[in-house]
């Protein structure tokens, strides 16, 4: 155990990779005990060929769609003028818009990637400080990976076992919750600095802005609907999205046929880095197993804590420090097999355990040294890495105060998926 581990920190420290990290770690382990390669490469290969994963390319080709298809522009627009009046009003929309986007992309980089740009100049233009702007953007697109569909919740389910349909459901509170409490924040420091508010424009108006942005709206509800309804699988109802992704960008002429291959080529680079992680955290995952890992470290939790909650809090403690310095979903499907016996011997519901782990690993993404939405916001700002990162640490508490929520008011993620399914 102590030489696999030894070999994957000291490949990471390198900055190897991680997908590499633990693809070499295994196949080293299996060379030093004597074992055939065989097995762990075998294990890679299945790793990936899940029916169930076939939802991340097109969840991923759907979101780059929507943000070159010019979706964007009316979100925020309609979100500008729904809460704009607010005072910080084009921080609320800023969130809202997160809300909104989230249930087309899934993801936290395309979310900062693609609103990021326009909120950030939009919220510049009005008098607020590039900083907070910069905060509130990178804040907000944590809400990707919670409201449905979300990437992450895909890859969750293939490492537990738990139900995809039923972890989109389960984060729908959650990521409201998120949101309310970023709005709270965002009210409370925009009255102190007197950052502006625009007035608010009439209900024509906001109706006229409704209506253009009702096909994208409809986006979370044809998904989440045909799910439900038992009409597609999630992976079915992936195709679905990207199916009326693209019929929603050539209508309005906002996509064209050129921008196809960019598209295509974008998600098969994003896809593949994906599964290869997913496949060596496979062959990792096979010998953890069979060290009996996890349930070596169930019996030392049981051996030493008694109370269910306080595991809870130091489990949120370790995913937070691993979210610090390993990619979100690479951690998803190391740390999750190992992880859900020590759960479900606290009596922890496996789908109130994946939305706090999906929250935690997303939060992560907005901290140092590798964290993704940091890295994007300086690529849509003019601000340096260190600025955003100093920037962000206000709002970072106030995810985490959201976490803890969660955490600990388990029918925020129960209450919806058990009601309709």
């Amino acid at each position: 155990m102590a030489l696999l581990f030894i070999l994957f920190f000291g490949f990471l420290i390198i900055r190897m990779p991680v997908g590499f990290c633990m693809l070499c770690s295994s196949l080293i382990y299996s060379w030093v005990n004597g074992e055939s390669p065989d097995m762990l490469l075998s294990r890679a290969v299945s790793g990936s060929s899940s029916f169930t994963l076939l939802a991340l390319a097109f969840f991923i080709l759907a979101g780059n769609i929507m943000n070159r298809g010019g979706i964007t522009d009316r979100i925020f627009g309609f979100c500008q003028k729904l809460v704009g009046w607010i005072p910080g009003g084009l921080g609320h929309a800023n969130v809202a818009a997160s809300v909104i986007f989230a249930g087309m992309s899934g993801s936290a980089v395309a979310d900062a990637g693609g609103l990021g740009a326009i909120e950030i100049k939009a919220m510049k233009d009005h008098g607020f400080d590039e900083e907070f702007a910069v905060a509130v953007t990178g804040a907000s697109s944590c809400i990707g990976p919670i409201i449905p569909p979300s990437i992450s919740a895909v890859v969750f389910a293939v490492a537990s076992g738990v139900s995809v349909g039923k972890l989109f459901l389960g984060g729908v509170l959650p990521g409201v919750t998120l949101a309310i409490v970023q709005m709270i924040y965002v009210f409370i420091i925009s009255k102190k600095r007197g950052y502006p508010c625009t007035p608010f424009e009439g209900f024509r108006k906001l109706g006229s802005s409704f209506i253009g942005s009702l096909p994208a709206l409809l986006t979370p509800l044809i998904i989440l609907g045909s799910i439900m309804t038992g009409i597609c699988t999630p992976t079915e109802a992936s195709v679905v999205a990207v199916l009326y992704a693209l019929a929603l960008g050539f209508i309005t002429k906002d996509l064209r046929l050129k921008d196809l291959p960019d598209l295509l080529d974008e998600t098969i680079l994003l896809t593949m880095s994906v599964l290869f992680i997913v496949s060596s955290a496979n062959s990792f995952g096979y010998i953890i197993t069979a060290l009996q890992v996890p349930t070596k470290l169930a019996a030392l939790f049981i051996g030493v804590i008694s109370n269910k909650y306080v595991a809870l809090i130091l489990i949120n403690i370790f995913l937070l420090l691993v979210g610090m310095v390993m990619e979100s979903l690479a951690a998803l499907v190391i740390l999750v097999p190992i992880l859900m016996p020590v759960v479900t011997s606290f009596g922890i519901d496996p789908l109130h355990f994946g939305i706090i782990c999906i929250l935690n690993i997303t939060i992560g993404m907005l901290t140092p040294p590798v964290g993704m939405v940091l890295f994007t916001l300086t690529g849509v700002s003019s601000l340096s890495f260190e600025k955003i990162t100093k920037a962000m640490m206000p709002l970072l508490f106030i995810n985490i105060v959201a976490l803890l929520i969660v955490t600990y008011c388990p029918p925020l993620v129960t209450w919806l998926p058990n009601l309709l399914m």
